[in-house]
C-alpha cells in the first residue's frame, strides 16, 4: 500500500503553485505524523552514536567531526533535498577513499591533513551540486552493477586492513594495503588479547543484533558495554588502546591553509568522491521512492548532498553521503518526513558537550563495528550471481575490486569504466543482423532464428538492425548485408530494413548506406525501410537518403512494405501449401 507522503505541488484556480524552496518534505505536515517521526529519530539516533564515531576514527578525523558532518549532512538536506526518509552523514563507503588519497599528501592524523579533508569535502559538495545545477545525473551511470559491486568488495578489504592493526591491539600500520598486511603479519607475536577480546565481542553483539532486528541498536550496546569494561576492569593498563581525551569544544568555521594548489591537490579525489556521491544517493532516492510509493525530485536530493558536503567541510569535517542503511532504518520505523533526522541531529547536537564521556571508548570497539561494515559491502551473493551471469563483466568487478582494494580508488574505478566502456563499444560495433521471415497465417515478421519457425519469402529479404547505425558498425552493417543478399532464398529482388531498433543514423552510416543503395541500384533491385522513428528519418532527411530512398518506401510495418512492393511474393508465401485457413485475427504486424 503507498504512503500518503507530502504533495510536492497543489493547485490554486486551476494554476499548479511553485514548490517551495526549503523543507520540501515538511510541507502540509500533519500532527498524526509526530509520532512515527519521533520513533524513526530515535531509531536513527542509537544507529548513528556509534557509527558516525566509528566513520571518524576511518576518515583519519577526531571523533566529534563524525558527529559535525552527520548534523551538517542532515540539516541541509532538509533544508534542501526532496526525499522525506533519507538519511545522509557521514558514510564508510567513501571516508576510507579521502583518506587514501589525502593520507598521501599529509600525515593522517595531522593539522594540515584534517585541513584538506575539510576542503575535500568543500570540493566534493560544489561538485554534487553542479551535477544538480548542470543535470548531469546521467554520469553516475558509467558506474555498472558489477563495478559497484566490485568497488564496494575493495572498499570493504580497505576497512578490514586498515582495522586489523585497532583489533589485535598492534602498532598502527601505514601505506598502501599490502604495506599494512606486511605489518601485521609481522607484528603478530604483539597481539593484545584484551584488545582481540573486545573487538570480537563487538562485532558478535552487532552481528546477533542485526540477524534479530535491523532496528537493534546492537553497534550501540557493543559500545556501551566495552567502554564500561574498560573502565571497571582498568584495561587501559592491560594494553587497550582508548580514544583517550575527545575535546568538546565548537567547531571552527571556514577553511585553513586554502590555496590554488591546495585545491588542485584534493580535485582529483573530491570528483572520484562526488561520482561515488552521485551514484549512492541517486540509487538510494530511488529505492526507497520504488519501494514506499511517494515521488521525490532526485536532482533536488543531490543539492541537498551537496550543499551538506560544503557545511560539513567548513565546519571542519569531512564529505558526507546518502546511507541507504540509515535510510532502510527511518522508513523501517515509518518515519514520514525530514523531522526524524532533524531530530535525531538536535539530540547528537545537544550530546556533544558530554563528549568526554567518550574517552574509554576502545578503539577495537570501533574497529569491530567497521569489520561489521566491511562484510556488509562485501556482497559475496551477488558477486557469485554477476559470476554465473556473465564472465566478463565479473572480471570487470574483479578487476576494480583488486585495483581499489591493492593499487587506488581513482585507478580503480577508472579502469574498470573504461573497460566497461570499451567492451560495450565492442558489442555495439559488431552487432547482429536479424535475418527476418513471415509468421504462418499472420501478418507479422521474426528472426529465422526463433521458435516459431518463420519462413523467408522468395525474392524478398527482411533484415533487422537493432541499433544506432554510426561509425563504429557501419562496415560491418554493410558486411552483414552482403552477406545476407548471398544465402537469400531466391534472387533478391526486394529489401526491406526494419529499423525499429536503429534510433539514430550518423554521418560514416549515412555514407555506408548510400554505398548500400548504389549496390542495389546497379542490381536493380528495390529498397524500403518499415518502422523508421523520428530520429531515423531526421537522419535521412539530412543526409539526402530520404529523397533517394523515396518518401513513399517508407512504411509503418513490414507486412506492409512487403504487400506493397512485392505483391507476387506476398501471395506465394502467404499460406502453407495445402492450406486454406484464414489467418487468425488480432496478430500483431511487424
Amino acid at each position: 500500500m503507498m504512503r500518503a507522503m507530502p504533495s510536492r505541488t497543489s493547485r490554486r484556480a486551476g494554476r499548479p503553485q511553485r514548490r517551495p524552496v526549503l523543507l520540501l518534505s515538511l510541507r502540509g505536515y500533519r500532527r498524526g505524523w509526530a509520532a512515527a517521526d519521533a520513533a524513526a529519530a530515535l531509531t536513527l539516533l542509537v544507529i548513528a552514536i556509534p557509527e558516525q564515531l566509528a566513520t571518524s576514527r576511518l576518515a583519519g578525523m577526531p571523533p566529534l567531526t563524525g558527529y559535525y558532518a552527520f548534523i551538517a549532512g542532515t540539516v541541509l538536506f532538509a533544508l534542501l533535498g526532496s526525499h522525506p526518509q533519507m538519511s545522509v552523514g557521514a558514510d564508510s563507503t567513501i571516508a576510507p577513499l579521502f583518506a587514501a588519497a589525502i593520507g598521501r599528501l599529509a600525515p593522517i592524523g595531522g593539522g594540515r591533513y584534517a585541513e584538506l579533508v575539510a576542503l575535500t569535502a568543500v570540493v566534493v559538495g560544489v561538485l554534487v551540486a553542479l551535477v544538480w545545477l548542470l543535470r548531469l545525473g546521467w554520469v553516475s551511470e558509467f558506474l555498472s552493477a558489477p563495478i559497484i559491486a566490485g568497488f564496494l568488495a575493495g572498499v570493504a578489504v580497505i576497512i578490514l586492513v586498515h582495522q586489523l592493526p585497532a583489533l589485535l591491539g598492534l602498532p598502527a600500520a601505514s601505506g598502501g594495503t599490502v604495506n599494512r598486511l606486511d605489518a601485521v603479519l609481522g607484528h603478530l607475536g604483539q597481539v593484545n588479547g584484551w584488545t582481540l577480546a573486545i573487538g570480537v565481542a563487538v562485532l558478535l553483539i552487532v552481528a546477533v543484533a542485526e540477524r534479530i532486528d535491523r532496528r537493534a541498536p546492537g553497534a550501540l550496546i557493543g559500545l556501551v558495554a566495552s567502554t564500561i569494561a574498560v573502565a571497571v576492569l582498568g584495561l587501559t593498563e592491560k594494553g587497550v588502546a582508548v580514544l583517550g581525551t575527545v575535546p568538546d569544544g565548537a567547531p571552527h568555521l571556514g577553511l585553513r591553509g586554502l590555496s590554488v594548489s591546495a585545491i588542485g591537490d584534493v580535485t582529483p579525489v573530491a570528483a572520484v568522491v562526488a561520482l561515488v556521491v552521485v551514484s549512492q544517493s541517486a540509487a538510494t532516492a530511488r529505492a526507497f521512492r520504488r519501494r514506499d510509493g511517494y515521488d521525490a525530485d532526485v536532482g533536488r536530493d543531490f543539492l541537498g548532498v551537496g550543499a551538506g558536503s560544503i557545511a560539513a567541510g567548513l565546519l571542519g569535517a569531512f564529505p558526507v553521503d546518502a546511507s541507504p542503511p540509515r535510510t532502510a532504518a527511518v522508513a523501517a520505523a515509518s518515519g514520514r518526513t525530514q523531522a526524524a533526522g532533524l531530530g535525531a541531529a538536535a539530540a547528537i547536537a545537544l550530546l556533544i558537550p558530554a563528549a568526554g564521556l567518550l574517552r574509554d571508548v576502545p578503539l577495537a570497539a570501533l574497529g569491530g563495528v567497521l569489520v561489521f561494515i566491511a562484510a556488509r559491502l562485501f556482497r559475496v551473493g551477488e558477486l557469485a550471481a554477476i559470476a554465473r551471469f556473465n564472465r566478463f563483466e565479473f572480471a570487470l568487478a574483479l578487476i576494480t575490486l583488486l585495483t581499489v582494494a591493492l593499487v587506488g580508488v581513482e585507478q580503480g574505478i577508472a579502469v574498470a569504466v573504461l573497460l566497461a566502456i570499451l567492451d560495450r563499444t565492442r558489442l555495439s560495433a559488431r552487432p547482429q543482423l536479424h535475418v527476418l521471415g513471415r509468421l504462418a497465417h499472420t501478418t507479422s515478421w521474426a528472426p529465422l532464428s526463433s521458435a516459431e519457425r518463420p519462413a523467408q519469402i522468395p525474392g524478398v529479404l527482411v533484415v533487422l538492425f537493432a541499433t544506432p547505425l554510426w561509425y563504429a558498425n557501419a562496415d560491418n552493417f554493410r558486411a552483414e548485408l552482403h552477406a545476407a543478399m548471398g544465402r537469400a532464398l531466391g534472387t533478391p529482388e526486394l529489401v526491406v530494413l526494419d529499423a525499429i531498433g536503429m534510433s539514430d543514423i550518423d554521418y560514416t552510416g549515412s555514407l555506408a548506406l548510400r554505398a548500400v543503395l548504389d549496390e542495389l541500384d546497379g542490381r536493380r533491385i528495390r529498397f524500403a525501410v518499415a518502422r523508421a522513428g523520428g530520429h531515423v528519418r531526421a537522419s535521412l532527411e539530412r543526409s539526402g537518403l530520404l529523397d533517394r530512398i523515396g518518401r513513399e518506401n517508407l512504411f509503418p510495418a513490414v507486412d506492409e512494405a512487403v504487400t506493397a512492393l512485392a505483391p507476387v511474393a506476398r501471395t506465394a508465401g502467404e499460406r502453407e501449401p495445402g492450406s486454406h485457413d484464414p489467418p487468425p485475427s488480432g496478430e500483431s504486424r511487424t
